[in-house]
């Protein structure tokens, strides 16, 4: 997926977003981060097509039904189970109720949920119902996954584990993924590649970070590896020279 010099406005004023562009290869997993107020999100939802852009071009190489998106709120219906939630886009593709409720098993056990097929929204956790909106999206085996700050909602100890749980996912079944996250942390352990961009309006990407942490990976192993600690420094002066216009010591 390549998003080439895409420009966002809204209401016909000066562009939120100008001349962005960024690739997304195949198998890769990229996080896009940057201030409040930069566009990440507007960018993210113009890739999707959801958000219609004012210059550039957005190029897929596979059809929209190889998409999956996960946004900050699930989307789970509160009076169907979770293996029915899950079951639901595949029902939606033309498979057939009792082949989709399997595949749906299948998508949930991944995620750990197994023995939670038949409990409704309102009677698992946060966590688990986060884990039920990702089998939701990947029991539909995408090609590439949109992110938007999907984990933000969850406390430290459960938006770990249900990353580390993305993270084995991702590198299992080799799914591209573009991420949007404020968190610097989690866009260096989970990623291959990290675009910044700049303060708004008319927001640009400044910068590209390879992650030279190998996979497969863990987030303990990503966060001890020795190349962790000086991209995080680098990120975060980056970012705070961007926001304040002083280079600001990187947080404990």
């Amino acid at each position: 997926m390549r998003l080439r010099d895409i420009s966002i406005s809204y209401g016909g004023g000066e562009p939120v977003l100008e001349g962005a562009s960024l690739e997304v290869p195949a198998g890769k997993f990229v996080s896009l981060v940057g201030p409040s107020g930069s566009g990440k999100s507007s960018l993210l939802r113009a890739a999707i097509g959801l958000q219609k852009p004012l210059a550039g071009n957005v190029e897929i190489e596979f059809g929209r039904a190889e998409v999956g998106i996960l946004f900050q709120d699930d989307a789970l219906l509160p009076w169907k189970t979770a293996r029915e939630n899950v079951a639901l886009g595949l029902t939606f593709h033309g498979v057939k109720r009792e082949q989709a409720l399997r595949e749906a098993d299948a998508a949930l056990a991944k995620m750990g949920l197994q023995g939670f097929e038949n409990r409704y929204p309102r009677h698992i956790s946060g966590g688990q119902r986060k884990r039920v909106a990702i089998a939701q999206v990947l029991a539909l085996k995408p090609k590439l996954l949109f992110m938007d700050e999907p984990f933000a909602s969850l406390d430290a100890i459960v938006r770990a584990r249900v990353v580390q749980d993305v993270v084995q996912l991702v590198e299992r079944e080799g799914i591209s993924v573009l991420l949007v996250t404020h968190d610097l942390g989690e866009a260096i352990s989970l990623s291959d590649t990290i675009y910044l961009l700049s303060q708004g309006p008319r927001a640009h990407i400044i910068q590209k970070y390879d992650v030279p942490i190998p996979r497969p990976r863990s987030l303990i192993s990503a966060r001890a590896h020795p190349a962790y600690g000086p991209l995080y420094q680098k990120l975060w002066s980056d970012l705070s020279l961007e926001v304040t216009g002083k280079v600001a010591e990187a947080a404990e």
